[in-house]
């Protein structure tokens, strides 16, 4: 499940944007691990839309998730990634005070040992992108 560095939270109080860093595959291919991402915190969020959050059971864990849908007691939460778990099928509705921001762009550092010039080319093609609302962020749920 993607962790954030706890230096996301002390800049939360000061600006409405911020930093954090994404560890871990659950949202593979949306974000990957090392994805630097700018945060819109206490943004209105609606389905589709990649947040950051507080995991209901561990809440000094912070995780990246997409929202699927309002249920009742909160926000349906899932990773991109089907086979990574740690989303709303392990521990159900996340509650509306533990979506803390949403996340609205994204910059991929450049992978180690990327030196031809059609590397660094394609890298600057890709590496900074906006993290977009999914069409249909619950064809997953309606699948299971």
């Amino acid at each position: 499940m993607p962790e954030l560095s706890q230096e996301t939270e002390r800049g939360k109080a000061l600006l409405p944007f911020g930093a954090a860093e994404v560890t871990g595959p659950s949202m593979v291919p949306t974000l990957r691990h090392g994805d630097r991402l700018v945060v819109q915190w206490g943004a209105r969020v609606r389905p589709g839309d990649v947040v950051v959050l507080r995991h209901p059971f561990q809440q000094d864990l912070l995780v990246v998730k997409r929202i699927a849908e309002r249920r009742e007691g909160g926000w349906w939460v899932l990773g991109d990634n089907a086979f990574a778990g740690g989303d709303s099928t392990d521990y159900g509705t996340v509650p509306e005070e533990l979506v803390l921001g949403k996340v609205r762009f994204r910059f991929r550092p450049p992978a180690a040992g990327q030196r031809s010039p059609f590397a660094v080319v394609r890298w600057v093609l890709v590496a900074a992108r906006p993290v977009l609302a999914a069409r249909s962020a619950s064809r997953r749920l309606r699948a299971r």
